[in-house]
């Protein structure tokens, strides 16, 4: 490779030079250039905000917004293929998981270089590889004697990017570390646009973590820069934003318009969203929230924020998709089964009836059962014409949820959260544990509940305060939990004391870090 100002620190493997070309790594390059600047003072501006929070100034709808609230602007609207989009299946870049996904009978298939990925450097450019070829439509597999290649009718793909936050530690620019958003988008958007226009689609993005409007500003002149260089109209590109922050959700209606000409969606996701309302509130005792499992969508702050997306967007024109539901199916357990189906069944009939246009699932054997509730409930294909009655006010979306505080939900926090980032560390960014699928959110909501708890120094309904004795305790307990069910020769392969110790560092760190995956990917794999 001869791009000036351009080092790539990572192996270089059979077929990565099919996408780490000059040309390309040359257009990553100048929307490094051109839109890093901007990005490292977003950043900035979200520790400051954070800081005024937890001075314990109100998070609030931003004054200076008020006309684009009070507007009547409508967005650009979407394409032919994203006008149906009533079940979604997401998951990572593996070669298996795309043909999978893409077959699965989902409208749509988010491919996912974020939350469901380990960002190993070979997972990361396997992963454009896969898709590449998938878009070429000659992506094929021989797996354990079975062969795996596309069906005549597959999903819609889109493809959701790192967050601002993460860097690629391997793609250098004049010295300077490349963030993986831009590594994400550049190296798919270059190699697959004019193909994806040329079969009648186009380059579709989910952009995660976005907490301003300016961060969406930020997204839409990348866009309207990388549709110059090649050649597209403005507007050929379409994002769906996840609306997975506290700070996000406070911005619905400004986020939409600065991506006006380009976004197609607003999806709730739940998870993260969780973790950002704990993060946002992390000191004020307040605003502490019970155990995990008693904050579903039911709870009337989350129930108000999912209500708040879809009024948002169907008022100026654009989906509101739903949030996923972390059930899977439970082979050899008929009874586990069911229970899982019926859950599902039951999210998935509770966001139709809120005026969703469509939904998540992580599981291909999920789609028929969430396909059946859209179908049944949702005859067109989308409910753009249902606004929910109603206005979002910030203490709907701010007063915490009543509910336990329990051994068992602190005890659930730490082995899931030691669980998770072991198979992070194991490269697995989607990994099933105790019948649901989990990735980086879950591992967050987990770790940042423990800090919250040990902060305010909470009091379990046991009776025991939630400190560096109890968590200690607890943590060991939980690693022997871990080893009894994987086996002792697993346990040290399968990373799980390295897990714990990153889980025990970040819950009793006097500052809390805003994502776990930032410095566990400068120890781990930014090398």
């Amino acid at each position: 490779m001869a791009v000036a100002g351009v080092e790539i620190r990572g192996a270089m493997l059979p077929g990565f030079d099919t996408i780490l070309t000059d040309a390309a790594l040359t257009f990553v390059a100048n929307l490094h250039r051109q839109y890093d600047p901007t990005r490292l003072a977003l950043l900035s501006a979200r520790e400051a905000r954070q800081r005024w929070w937890d001075a314990g100034n109100a998070i609030d709808f931003a004054p200076e917004t008020a006309s684009v609230r009070a507007g009547t602007w409508t967005v650009a609207g979407s394409p032919p293929d994203l006008q149906d989009r009533r079940v979604e299946i997401t998951g990572p870049v593996d070669r298996k998981m795309v043909i999978n996904a893409l077959n699965s009978g989902a409208r749509c298939f988010m491919a996912d270089f974020e939350d469901a990925s380990s960002p190993v450097w070979t997972t990361m450019i396997e992963g454009q590889v896969n898709l590449r070829d998938a878009v070429a439509g000659t992506i094929t597999l021989e797996d354990k004697g079975k062969s795996y290649k596309l069906n005549d009718k597959i999903a819609t793909l889109l493809v959701r990017p790192r967050g601002w936050h993460l860097p690629e530690a391997h793609v250098v620019v004049d010295g300077e570390v490349v963030a993986g958003a831009l590594v994400d988008f550049g190296l798919f958007f270059f190699h697959n646009a004019r193909a994806l226009v040329a079969k009648g689609s186009g380059p579709y993005f989910y952009l995660p973590k976005l907490e301003h409007y300016l961060e969406a500003r930020l997204w839409n002149n990348i866009f309207v820069h990388a549709q110059s260089v090649m050649g597209l109209p403005v507007g050929t590109i379409k994002a769906t934003v996840l609306i997975e922050t506290l700070p996000g959700a406070f911005m619905a209606d400004e986020i939409l318009y600065e991506l006006r000409d380009h976004i197609a969606a607003l999806n709730c996701g739940r998870w993260d969203y969780i973790f950002s309302y704990i993060k946002t509130f992390r000191a004020d005792e307040t605003k502490v929230l019970p155990d995990r499992a008693a904050v579903n969508m039911t709870v009337p702050f989350m129930r108000d924020y999912a209500l708040h997306v879809v009024r948002t967007c169907h008022k100026r024109g654009a989906h509101a998709m739903g949030g996923m539901s972390a059930f899977i199916p439970v082979k050899g357990d008929e009874a586990a089964n069911a229970r899982a189906f019926a859950a599902v069944r039951a999210d998935k009939e509770r966001e139709a009836g809120f005026g969703h246009d469509g939904t998540w699932v992580a599981h291909p054997g999920l789609v028929s059962v969430a396909l059946e509730v859209f179908d049944r409930i949702m005859p067109g294909p989308n409910q753009l014409s249902v606004i929910p009655a109603g206005v979002a006010t910030a203490e709907m979306l701010t007063t915490p949820a009543p509910g336990p505080k329990s051994m068992a939900g602190l005890t659930s926090n730490i082995n899931v959260g030691i669980g998770y980032i072991a198979s992070w560390l194991r490269g697995q960014g989607a990994a099933p544990l105790h019948n649901m699928m989990e990735d980086a959110a879950t591992a967050e909501i987990s770790r940042t509940q423990v800090w919250q708890w040990r902060v305010t120094e909470t009091r379990l309904d046991s009776g025991e305060v939630v400190e560096l004795a109890l968590i200690e305790r607890v943590i060991g307990e939980q690693l022997n939990v871990w080893k009894a069910d994987v086996g002792d020769n697993f346990f040290a392969a399968g990373k799980y004391g390295e897990a714990a110790d990153i889980f025990r560092e970040l819950v009793l760190a006097d500052r809390l870090e805003a994502f776990l995956t930032i410095p566990a990917y400068a120890h781990y794999f930014a090398g």
